[in-house]
């Protein structure tokens, strides 16, 4: 980092400190996300031991269930890296990710509780080792509707200012969608309706606690 550029990132962080409205948000939205965390191996405890429905899936159907843990979680830690290195440069990146998801955390909490479904047929084990702590240290198959991992990926797409990271974002969506099917982790459902509900959180947002403008790009 050239002195330029510690200059600028001092600066960032200055300037949002200093205002009331991000550091409230920044402060605020930790916590919860800490609280979120501690509560998920529970969570997903309760779901795993609960009886659920399996569908019918026209895609998995005519998909050869394959392992890609490796692809995925290349794909997820290296767009996870991206942002994290956009966010220690720009905090508000920080701020945006935090808030929506905490919402996408609790929505999928209320979906998945409110549609109790069953691991699908094929179903090849994703494990990984890096987030499996908040799992329980266990396998969680059922934690289906809607896609975590694709929600993930597309909330990068509305927290990266730079057009070039935002297409990254979209491409590493696309891809890791893709790789969950064929892994048949998730049903179709889940993942296409990934990316509705995070548009549909970040609007809400967009009109609530990100309405003065601050954490917009």
């Amino acid at each position: 980092m050239n002195q330029n550029d510690s200059i600028s990132l001092k600066k960032n962080w200055k300037a949002t400190w200093a205002s009331t409205s991000q550091r409230s948000l920044m402060i605020s939205g930790s916590a919860i996300v800490a609280v979120i965390l501690l509560a998920m191996p529970f969570f997903f405890q309760h779901i795993e031991h609960r009886p659920g429905i399996q569908l019918h899936d026209y895609v998995l159907s005519r998909i050869p269930a394959q392992d890609v843990s490796l692809y995925i979680f290349l794909v997820i830690w290296g767009m996870a890296l991206l942002t994290l290195v956009r966010a220690i440069k720009t905090p508000a990146i920080y701020v945006r990710y935090v808030w929506l998801y905490i919402v996408i955390c609790l929505t999928r909490m209320l979906t998945i509780t409110l549609v109790p479904l069953a691991a699908p047929a094929g179903l090849v084990e994703l494990v990984d080792p890096l987030t499996g702590v908040f799992y329980g240290h266990t396998v969680i198959t059922k934690d289906l509707f809607y896609s975590g991992h694709t929600a993930s990926l597309i909330t990068m797409y509305f927290c990266l200012p730079k057009k070039s990271d935002r297409i990254l974002a979209l491409i590493a969506t696309l891809i890791v969608g893709c790789l969950l099917l064929i892994q048949h982790v998730h049903y179709t459902v889940d993942v296409l309706a990934a990316p509705v509900f995070v548009f549909l959180l970040n609007r809400v947002l967009q009109s609530t606690i990100f309405a003065d403008g601050k954490l917009n790009f």
